[in-house]
């Protein structure tokens, strides 16, 4: 059962008759789409969608769900692959999905500042575009890009592929606007640089997963456009070869690596069979690829020759397999496109297991040797799938079933063992079982059972303090 209807008598009629006219609908055809994950893995519940316009509008709601102890479960693009954003059953009390869609404004942009404001339904590649056009760049992005939007950006602390050069979420927000669970507007839009009065309480919200208040707009740091840029794809033989070529490109050209991504062999076949009119790169396939950008605001910087020679020399000292530098716009982007589509090729490819880890940079090789033993002897046949953002020690470090096996059928018995299998191999090393998707409800159980004790109690003391009566996506974080 997804949805509830409103009979007149019903919490739920009370509760849609005390929000402003048209602002929710109970209507199930509207609700549906909401209430499935990006997976199609997950059903939510929900008895009501609201749609706000206005910040306005969103303290009407969550002021309507505290008066009729409903609860409200934010949502973006719906893009998360933790079940981070869609409601979980809650028959005791009316619950409300929240989508921040229409909240899509660029409020602001000043190049001058190197600043942009948007609503948190603004949708990233707009964000890129808006930015554009005002000759700056906001440095993040993901393969979602079409579709996230930056509420959930902020909320899950995205990454992407340029946090080696630029961080996450929670380095590129300078402001932000948010309604906390007692109605209460956050107004720290204002793009200060240097703020030192007091806790910085709009950080308590980036990554809190719609858990500690519904953000409504940010103010996002832009970069100067690159004027000058450099794509390559690199074939390695293995990950220390892979981490050799980053740190001589390091030495090279300093920060100007913006991106280091990694693409394995059986991850490139599955694009190349899935994305049509794509090309293999390189003449011979590699066991491992590296996808690197370079980036200069100085439109004389040469990159091109820069990277040509660190390749060159790398391919003299044994460390690279094969390369190709991208000699035009349409190149580097055809190049982009095979690692973009990679999750998206995946998911048609058929189901398997996510998993979102990251290490300290220099243990990847040893982690992901001792990850493909362990499963190696505790699941025979199974087939894991690296790849990621190589650079900052963040793999998606996925799973399919064995070849010829019914894949739904065995992620069904081996799903659960198998991500603690990996989790409890990652904490070994001292990692994250979260790099950049959050926690939702898929990991719940995990940080439960692996989080810090301290930063857990921490985060429960968070959540008590600012919304005691749990209305703001309950269920998610906390197992």
């Amino acid at each position: 059962m997804a949805t509830a209807p409103a009979t007149p008598e019903s919490p739920v009629a009370a509760l849609l008759a005390a929000l402003p006219p048209g602002l929710a609908t109970a209507d199930p055809e509207a609700l549906a789409p909401h209430l499935l994950d990006w997976r199609g893995q997950k059903r939510g519940v929900a008895h009501l969608l609201a749609r706000p316009r206005t910040t306005a509008e969103v303290v009407a709601l969550v002021r309507a769900a505290h008066a009729h102890g409903a609860a409200l479960v934010p949502q973006g693009g719906n893009t998360g692959l933790v079940g981070g954003s869609v409601p979980e059953p809650a028959p005791e009390r009316p619950t409300i999905l929240v989508s921040m869609q229409r909240m899509a404004r660029i409020r602001a942009v000043d190049a001058a500042g190197l600043c942009l404001v948007a609503e948190a339904g603004a949708i990233l590649a707009h964000v890129h575009e808006a930015a554009r056009e005002a000759g700056t760049m906001f440095p993040l992005s993901l393969g979602a890009k079409g579709s996230a939007t930056i509420g959930g950006l902020v909320s899950t602390n995205a990454g992407g592929t340029q946090v080696l050069r630029h961080g996450t979420m929670r380095n590129l927000v300078l402001g932000l606007e948010a309604v906390l669970p007692d109605g209460t507007v956050l107004d720290q839009l204002t793009p200060l640089r240097k703020d030192t009065a007091g806790y910085d309480v709009k950080q308590l919200l980036i990554g809190a997963e719609g858990t500690l208040g519904i953000v409504t707009a940010a103010a996002l740091r832009l970069v100067p456009l690159p004027a000058a840029s450099a794509v390559a794809w690199v074939g390695v033989a293995d990950l220390a070869a892979a981490l050799a070529l980053l740190g001589r490109l390091r030495q090279a050209v300093g920060e100007r690596v913006e991106s280091f991504e990694l693409v394995p062999a059986d991850g490139l076949a599955l694009v190349l069979a899935h994305l049509p009119g794509a090309r293999p790169p390189l003449a011979e396939p590699a066991p491992l690829n590296c996808l690197v950008e370079l980036t200069d605001a100085d439109a004389g910087a040469p990159l091109a020759d820069r990277l040509a020679s660190a390749l060159a020399d790398a391919l003299a000292a044994g460390e690279i397999l094969d390369g190709t530098l991208a000699g035009t716009g349409a190149q580097a982007q055809a190049l982009w496109a095979l690692r973009e589509s990679l999750p998206v090729a995946e998911k048609a490819d058929g189901p398997s297991l996510k998993n979102d880890v990251a290490v300290a940079v220099a243990d990847v090789p040893a982690f992901d040797s001792a990850a493909r033993a362990a499963f190696a002897r505790a699941f025979p046949g199974a087939r894991p799938l690296v790849f990621g953002h190589l650079g900052d020690g963040n793999l998606h470090w996925n799973l399919r079933a064995p070849a010829g096996a019914d894949a739904s059928d065995w992620l069904a018995r081996h799903g659960p063992a198998a991500r603690r299998l990996l989790h409890d191999t990652v904490v070994g090393f001292g990692g994250t079982i979260s790099a950049e998707h959050g926690i939702g409800t898929a990991k719940a159980a995990e940080l439960a059972r692996l989080g810090d004790p301290g930063r857990l109690a921490a985060m429960r003391a968070i959540k008590a303090a600012l919304d005691p009566a749990d209305i703001l996506n309950p269920g998610k974080l906390f197992a």
